[in-house]
C-alpha cells in the first residue's frame, strides 16, 4: 500500500501567514495576539483574518479575556494543529526525498 501522496496539501497550510502562526505556536504553544503581531511583522487585521481560518479549522484555539481593563487576545495550539502542521512538514520532507531521487 502507497504512502500519502506527497503533493496533496492541507489548503489551510499552504498560506504564509497561517504557516507562520502555527510554527510559532509550535514551540510556543500559546501567544498573545500583539506579541505574535509583532513577531510575524504583520497587520492586526491580516493576522485577526488569518487566526479565524485556523480557529474554523479547528487549529487554534482564539482566547478572549480582560487583563485589569484591558482586552487580552491569546492565541493557542491546538492539538489537531500540532498535527497538522507536522503532516505538512512530513509531505514537504517526501518531496524533498523524491526529488533527490
Amino acid at each position: 500500500m502507497k504512502g500519502p501522496d506527497p503533493h496533496q496539501f492541507d489548503s489551510v497550510l499552504l498560506s504564509p501567514v497561517r504557516l507562520a502562526i502555527l510554527s510559532t505556536l509550535i514551540m510556543l504553544k500559546e501567544a498573545d495576539f500583539m506579541d505574535l503581531q509583532a513577531t510575524l511583522n504583520v497587520t492586526k487585521g491580516n493576522l485577526g483574518i488569518h487566526g479565524q481560518k485556523l480557529e474554523e479549522a479547528g487549529y487554534i484555539e482564539i482566547r478572549k479575556a480582560f487583563q485589569g481593563r484591558k482586552p487580552r487576545t491569546t492565541y493557542v495550539l491546538a492539538a489537531r494543529g500540532r498535527r497538522a502542521l507536522i503532516e505538512h512538514v512530513r509531505r514537504l520532507e517526501l518531496l524533498i526525498k523524491e526529488e533527490r531521487s
